[in-house]
């Protein structure tokens, strides 16, 4: 596999792969089958792909009953939809009734970068970890995308998923190993002056700050905390005792989202200085991804700018 193709397409070729031996996955499509890459699950199985249109809160109310009949459905939508319009079926259909049921945004955060703030989707993460019962995960890279794909496969229980739009570059080595598990964060670099915590595509800018900060002479830990629930708080506690600072970076508005959940943990168990890094209490600008994520300062150089100022005092 190419290293640019989007993470989308990655869920589209694992599910391929598992459905032809798993006649329990079913895929459904929101008028979305495009633009979530699943046109070739759609044509390879079509008794195993419903359309649905656009009705967003149907098709998690169809899902729910899927997984009833012991199907394993996997919805696929725009995350801006799937988690504002369908929030009181995701909450009652699919946590509260305890349904296995993944819930797969697709072109979350900024993705749909120039038609502003309609499009985006910076406070699903706030509104699904709020929900007793359902994990929230944010897969990095392609490889992690697909071992992710996999487990939710094997996982009983309601999931929400949040990928990007785009081809993302890799985080991971091709080849590389490593044991992908709900609510078990990856230490991706060692360091022992200041922890980085990404999820998403955020954890390529983590890596990329890490490497001008160990140009600077600094010791950066960073952790990729792909499940924003279930939380690996052992992680997190771990990284604030032996590294003493803690920097954050989401796509995704500062309430209530990764940064917040990082700081429910430290400010509970070990107190040290942090910097949450990611959207302000305002309607993002619209632009291209990497321009949003300049403006605000999720780039390599902000963080960097960031831990040397967390050092300094």
């Amino acid at each position: 596999m190419s290293n640019t193709i989007p993470n989308r397409q990655v869920i589209c070729d694992t599910l391929l792969e598992l459905a032809r031996d798993d006649r329990d996955i079913m895929v459904l499509a929101s008028d979305s089958r495009g633009s979530a890459a699943m046109a070739p699950f759609a044509n390879t199985f079509p008794e195993q792909f419903v359309e649905v249109g656009i009705t967003e809160q149907n098709i998690v109310g169809i899902a729910a009953g899927l997984a009833h009949a012991g199907k394993k459905p996997f919805v696929t939508s725009p995350a801006c939809f799937l988690s504002m319009r369908s929030i009181e079926q995701i909450k009652v259909d699919v946590a509260y009734s305890a349904t296995n049921v993944k819930l797969i945004g697709i072109s979350g955060g900024v993705s749909y970068g120039a038609l502003g703030m309609s499009h985006h989707s910076v406070q699903d993460i706030a509104v699904a970890r709020a929900i007793p019962g359902l994990a929230v995960i944010l897969p990095a890279d392609r490889h992690e995308t697909k071992k992710m794909t996999e487990a939710l496969v094997r996982h009983e229980g309601g999931v929400y998923v949040r990928i990007g739009r785009n081809p993302v570059e890799d985080v991971y080595e091709s080849g590389v190993d490593y044991d992908f598990q709900i609510g078990k964060a990856v230490t991706m670099r060692e360091g022992k002056d200041v922890t980085i915590i990404a999820a998403g595509e955020t954890v390529r800018v983590a890596l990329d700050a890490e490497q001008l900060l160990r140009q600077a002479g600094v010791s950066c830990r960073v952790l990729n905390l792909h499940t924003i629930k279930p939380l690996d708080e052992d992680a997190i506690i771990q990284a604030a005792s032996e590294t003493g600072h803690i920097i954050t970076v989401e796509e995704h508005s500062i309430h209530g989202g990764l940064g917040a959940a990082v700081s429910e943990v430290v400010v509970q168990h070990k107190p040290v200085p942090m910097r949450i890094v990611g959207i302000p209490d305002e309607p993002a600008v619209a632009g291209k991804t990497a321009e949003v994520f300049q403006h605000y300062g999720i780039s390599a150089d902000n963080l960097k700018r960031l831990a040397l100022e967390l050092l300094s005092r």
